[in-house]
């Protein structure tokens, strides 16, 4: 089963973008929803929340955050939960390396490789 992604809210724009136009060629879509866009998932939503919500869901959540976002998880799991994964995005590769990177891992990747730890893309 291919894996799902939660893009964090610093990634609404181009990456989104990139992922909505990879989606339109109709192969190998990849199934990305951004905080803001369910109405349980409001924007402003903060990092242990929206760990929350990726759990329930299913969702490897796909951020920016170096900082603050491996800590989190950190407590997430301490707390008796469970996460599909996090990628951490890396600033200096372009948005057409990293929409490959999610569809090669959602399409062939492993997700107990990621699960309940974060990774960075690429």
């Amino acid at each position: 089963m291919p894996v799902k992604y939660l893009l964090d809210e610093h990634l609404r724009g181009a990456l989104w973008t990139a992922v909505l136009h990879h989606n339109a060629a109709g192969v190998d879509p990849i199934d990305v929803v951004r905080v803001g866009d369910p109405p349980d998932l409001p924007l402003g939503t903060k990092d242990p929340d929206l760990l929350l919500w990726a759990e329930r869901e299913g969702r490897v959540v796909v951020t920016k955050d170096c900082g603050t976002m491996p800590t989190h998880l950190g407590h997430h799991l301490r707390s008796g939960h469970h996460s599909a994964g996090v990628f951490i995005v890396r600033g200096h590769f372009t948005l057409p390396q990293i929409v490959f990177h999610l569809v090669l891992f959602s399409h062939a990747g492993d997700p107990a490789t990621i699960e309940d730890q974060f990774d960075f893309i690429p």
